[in-house]
């Protein structure tokens, strides 16, 4: 049905680079973390390298039926890793909402291809970038791609498969999934938008306001969780919203002809594919080395991890504060590109764009501020305090630690070299946005400088609290001391249990958006002289999940219920029916010619 034709331009290498990298890395932790004693592993490295092999295949074709092919590759090969424990029924669940999910999003991609393909008069990506291509109707090509790519991605409201899968599938393959899996939708979203031609500023709203939408649902949905690995991946959720909301300001700028902004949305979202894909790798690498070392995911049930597993505190914390955009770190540095590509559009804006470009900022400040708060409670409740239930712990062994440590370090170097790295990420955009890579080069040249004076300035920063640090601890080694209690608020006998929970942390925050998010409580308040016990819990549900998904899946399942007289199970019920059709297709043809 097409040319088997495989192509690396900028945009695919970059993408390809973030693969191998990270399949690599997660493969070498998962040597330790599985047990090959409790479940046989061959069809697991299988499943797992048909998966880097297809991805790398989606990347490199230059082809609609081929990239096609290596979609539902892809998406095969993951659900079997994610159903690695099928033995129980949760992960049976979660790896079919997700086949389900990855076959609605594969119908609306055939569906685009094949008509962009039909247009273009054959299915090669050359035909789809041929000049004078008139399409007929852009727009429903443009939200055919946004559907089918943003399932994979996880936007909202189609992100019901992800907090699901992230938790069933073993910690390795969750970080695999969430630092490049998901991504893969953004590379086809990217790559569909180059087939289209010049954007409509409809197209840049809509992926602002997905973005906004999915960022902060996202990770408000993530503050809200006991579960750490569910906890991780809504906060996929999250960051897959930064990185659209960012190319939604890039549009914006290619429709209203302004190349700064196109050039520092569009760089701005491709370098948090970046920082996303290491970060959020190594805190499902982390979560993994909490949920190996001992036996839970449960944040309620831990506490204290920083004094039996430092590595794994160590690193995780670095992660965290990745993730929650603190200088020095990559996290920075495009979400300080995005704020930026949205104040340089002020000056030229029209009424429309400025208000957009407003809600992109508070949009994005919001983010910020509750991912601070969402991962000083992941921190504060497992790493810090005491332990809040009685079992063992153990550190992750070296396999396990080394790609921590490496990710870790690199969150760090594309912090601290990000004038650097971004220079190098000039053809990737250039492809991006249809510009020749000397344009980019110079539209890029200003941020690159008020980068490398903030690295400088952060830097210096830097020295100063090491410095100041190494003069505390030597004027604390030479002073006698001694250990006491914490202050308990007059508790003679503080225990554990005294401590703030994961839900008792972020109630003044859920409370605000209460209307939002609609928590469930549930409380049994002590009563009598001398009360036997009593109990407070929530339990925050996804509002686009119970109010759009499920009411939709329910109507569609009563529709097809109603047509269930259809199957008899009878053969010769079956044969009729076949007569009957193409009874009807004969007597169509006489009537159409």
């Amino acid at each position: 049905m097409g040319n088997f034709i495989l192509k690396l331009d900028a945009l695919s290498a970059f993408f390809l680079f973030l693969i191998l990298l990270l399949s690599f890395l997660t493969a070498l932790y998962g040597t330790q973390y599985l047990d090959p004693s409790e479940k046989k592993l061959g069809p697991h490295w299988f499943w797992f390298h048909l998966l880097t092999a297809s991805m790398m295949l989606v990347v490199c074709s230059a082809n609609a039926v081929l990239f096609l092919a290596a979609w539902e590759l892809m998406s095969l090969s993951s659900y079997f890793l994610v159903v690695l424990d099928h033995d129980h029924k949760e992960v049976r669940r979660a790896g079919l909402l997700y086949l389900v999910a990855s076959h609605i999003g594969l119908a609306f991609l055939t569906f685009f291809f094949f008509s962009l393909g039909e247009q273009a008069g054959g299915f090669d990506f050359d035909q789809f970038l041929q000049p004078g291509l008139a399409l007929s109707n852009p727009t429903l090509l443009f939200l055919c791609a946004l559907v089918g790519f943003g399932i994979k991605a996880g936007l909202v409201p189609f992100h019901v498969w992800l907090p699901e899968a992230h938790p069933a599938a073993p910690s390795h393959v969750s970080a695999l999934m969430s630092g490049v899996l998901i991504k893969m939708g953004i590379y086809g979203l990217v790559r569909a938008l180059t087939f289209l031609g010049q954007p409509p500023p409809t197209w840049g709203y809509l992926l602002l306001g997905a973005g906004a939408v999915s960022g902060i649902l996202g990770i408000l949905l993530a503050m809200a969780q006991q579960d750490l690995k569910r906890l991780l991946a809504y906060s996929s959720v999250e960051n897959i919203g930064i990185i659209t909301l960012a190319l939604g300001l890039g549009l914006l700028g290619l429709s209203y002809h302004l190349p700064l902004l196109a050039v520092l949305g569009f760089t701005g979202g491709l370098l948090h594919v970046l920082n996303h894909a290491l970060y959020k790798s190594l805190l499902f690498l982390g979560a993994g080395s909490v949920l190996k070392g001992t036996g839970t995911k449960e944040m309620s049930l831990l506490g204290g991890l920083i004094k039996t597993m430092p590595w794994t505190g160590l690193l995780f914390l670095v992660g965290s504060a990745a993730i929650c955009g603190l200088p020095l770190l990559n996290g920075f540095v495009s979400e300080f590109l995005i704020f930026l590509s949205a104040f340089h559009g002020f000056p030229q804006s029209s009424y429309g764009l400025m208000l957009a470009l407003l809600a992109a900022v508070g949009s994005l400040g919001l983010i910020g501020g509750l991912a601070i708060a969402c991962f000083t409670k992941v921190v504060g409740i497992v790493f810090l305090g005491k332990p809040r239930s009685e079992r063992t712990t153990q550190e992750c062994g070296w396999s396990m630690r080394l790609p921590m440590a490496f990710l870790a370090l690199a969150c760090l170097a594309v912090g601290i070299f990000s004038p650097v790295i971004i220079d190098l990420f000039s053809p990737v955009v250039a492809k991006a946005v249809g510009l020749p890579s000397f344009v980019v080069s110079a539209e890029l040249g200003s941020p690159i400088e008020s980068l490398t004076m903030l690295s400088l300035v952060f830097g210096l920063f830097f020295l100063m609290a090491l410095v100041l640090e190494s003069f505390r601890r030597w004027r604390v080694a030479s002073q006698p001391t001694s250990d006491a209690p914490t202050w308990g608020c007059a508790y003679v006998r503080p225990t554990p249990r005294m401590q703030y929970t994961a839900s008792s942390f972020t109630q003044p925050v859920m409370n605000f958006f209460r209307s939002l998010l609609r928590p469930r409580t549930q409380s049994h308040p002590p009563e009598g002289l001398f009360p036997s016990g009593s109990d407070y819990s929530t339990q925050t549900p996804d509002p686009a999940k119970d109010s759009l998904v499920l009411p939709f899946y329910r109507r569609f399942r009563d529709g097809l219920m109603a047509g269930r007289w259809i199957q008899q199970g009878r053969i010769q019920a079956y044969l009729l029916y076949i007569a009957l059709t193409l009874l009807a297709l004969f007597l169509s043809s006489l009537v159409v010619p």
